[in-house]
């Protein structure tokens, strides 16, 4: 084997291989959708097409088995494209189901393939499978097409660019135009190469890994920028604090030890993240600590006004669950414990 065909064999072998790898990674994708399954199974049914492919290409005596399961692997990459481009549309764009199920359809297409191969195996029947073959390039147009006409809105709006394009939107063209560069290499093979089909996936699963990962990057940028965007001004903040604030000393809500950042947000009438954003881009501290504020000054009071009250009582009326974290958020404030405090203080009254 020359070296120009052990790079051939190498880069077409890497492209079935990245395919598997890349069909297993969305049969285990998280959280589970039927756009991701049939993915799966394209791509599945792709690498076995150009395993099939390479291993011939290098080996013409190859058990016609292999040929026959290569085949009618291929003759599902068409169906495969059409049932995920369109469950992924669907699921995006909320539109009407398709008229036939994916199981009938899937089984139907199974019943024919097994037939075909029962009945004229390709080890006896070679000029068959040589016709199925066009048949399958044929079949796989169609799917093309149909998957074509589902897109057909997204084709405009790549054409005049009236809106922005979204992850998902990129993903559906990639996989749709990586599925016809790929029937283009194979339907124009015997004019060619046998081995393009294998070397197209190879560059097509690159190229779109790669546009992918250059898309996150700057759907990521985005988002940091659009936050920014969002962060509250200044004059609808101090509003909200001096809401936040009346709120705790009016009706001292701290004092109920099972507080939480929602409870407050919806007695303010907005949203636990706005909250949590005024807590911390606007006055620079979390939820438990700005509540904490309030129930030490409140025991601060009790242990210098009410020099005979317990700490147990304290702790229970400034909104402490118990004497632990009553202990640990006042030297946490204060920076000695509530004992120590009383005895200091009192003899300055």
């Amino acid at each position: 084997m020359s070296i120009s065909q052990q790079f051939l064999f190498f880069f077409s072998a890497l492209g079935a291989f990245n395919g598997v790898l890349l069909a297993l990674y969305f049969f285990l994708l998280k959280p589970k959708a039927p756009s991701n399954y049939f993915l799966a199974a394209m791509l599945l049914m792709l690498s076995v097409r150009i395993f099939k492919s390479v291993i011939f290409y290098f080996d013409n005596e190859l058990a016609k088995i292999y040929l026959q399961l290569g085949l009618s692997a291929f003759f599902f990459v068409g169906p495969f494209l059409y049932l995920f481009i369109r469950s992924k549309f669907s699921s995006l764009k909320q539109k009407q189901k398709p008229w036939m199920s994916w199981q009938v359809h899937l089984a139907i297409l199974f019943v024919f393939i097994t037939s075909v191969g029962i009945i004229y195996p390709y080890q006896s029947n070679p000029e068959v499978w040589s016709l199925l073959l066009k048949l399958i390039s044929y079949q796989w147009l169609f799917y093309i097409l149909l998957s074509a006409y589902t897109l057909r809105h997204e084709f405009l709006r790549l054409v005049y660019k009236k809106e922005k394009f979204h992850e998902d939107d990129i993903w559906l063209l990639s996989v749709f135009f990586g599925n016809v560069i790929i029937w283009l290499a194979h339907f124009t093979a015997a004019y060619t190469s046998y081995i393009v089909g294998a070397l197209s996936f190879s560059f097509v699963f690159y190229l779109s890994f790669m546009a992918i990962i250059f898309h996150r990057r700057k759907i990521a940028t985005l988002k940091s920028i659009k936050y920014i965007d969002k962060k509250i001004i200044v004059s609808e903040a101090e509003e909200l604090i001096v809401k936040l604030r009346q709120l705790m000393t009016d009706e001292m809500l701290y004092t109920n030890a099972n507080l939480t950042m929602p409870q407050v947000a919806k007695r303010m009438s907005i949203s636990t993240q706005r909250l949590s954003q005024l807590l911390n881009d606007n006055i620079t501290t979390s939820f438990s600590n700005f509540i904490n504020e309030y129930r030490i000054t409140k025991a601060q009071t009790l242990l210098l006004q009410a020099k005979k009250m317990k700490m147990d009582d304290i702790a229970d009326q400034c909104g402490f669950n118990s004497n632990s974290t009553f202990y640990t958020a006042f030297k946490k404030c204060t920076g000695t414990t509530p004992a120590k405090y009383r005895d200091v203080s009192s003899p300055n009254l």
